[in-house]
């Protein structure tokens, strides 16, 4: 039997077990109402560095958080895949079920992820009731982020030593109705951070 197989057989005697205690019990614990804001973007467009400046600001606010960063995650849960188109679509996967589980947790959850496929990000945001999902797009453009470059990436993808590199032999899908959009080249870090917060209250 092959691996495939194997799953196959093995998920179709997986029942699910209905816990007691409910997403809305743990929210109210919490004193907010749990949702997930999916920072979407370029490498190097600002998406980490937003993700950390909501996190604080939310901390502040004495919100209960988690951010969960795309590089941050490749180093454990997502160890195991490669940057292929395959192995991005199990990356978004993995970290949509995470802030899945998370947000019923009673948390606030700040994904920070290229998530260059529009197809995965619809996938991640239909796991969510249309009140706890925020698709935020870091517009960044191509030429400020090569110009960035924070992590040598973009240099050593022009060199050709990165094969598959987004936004240059690997497409990127740009959102077409997102709930929020940043460019940071254009706007400063706090008040990049208020207008999501702001788009946030309002939804």
């Amino acid at each position: 039997m092959n691996e495939s197989s194997f799953i196959s057989v093995h998920s179709s005697h997986i029942r699910p077990y209905a816990l007691s205690l409910s997403p809305s019990a743990r929210a109210a614990l919490k004193h907010q109402q749990p949702c997930c804001l999916w920072l979407t973007g370029l490498s190097g467009a600002g998406k980490s560095t937003l993700a950390n400046a909501l996190e604080l600001q939310l901390n502040e606010q004495g919100r209960h958080t988690f951010v969960l960063d795309g590089d941050n995650v490749r180093n454990g849960l997502c160890n195991d895949l490669g940057m292929g188109a395959a192995a991005r679509k199990e990356n978004i996967r993995r970290i949509s079920e995470v802030a899945r589980l998370m947000v019923d947790a009673g948390l606030i959850v700040i994904v920070s992820a290229i998530s260059p496929f529009q197809a995965d990000r619809a996938s991640a945001r239909a796991l969510f009731r249309t009140d706890e999902f925020l698709e935020v797009y870091v517009s960044t453009p191509f030429d400020i982020c090569a110009r960035r470059d924070p992590k040598g990436l973009y240099q050593a993808a022009l060199q050709g030593r990165i094969k598959d590199f987004t936004g240059l032999d690997s497409p990127y899908e740009a959102p077409q109705q997102a709930d929020c959009e940043i460019n940071t080249d254009e706007v400063e870090l706090a008040d990049a951070v208020q207008h999501v917060l702001t788009v946030l209250l309002k939804k």
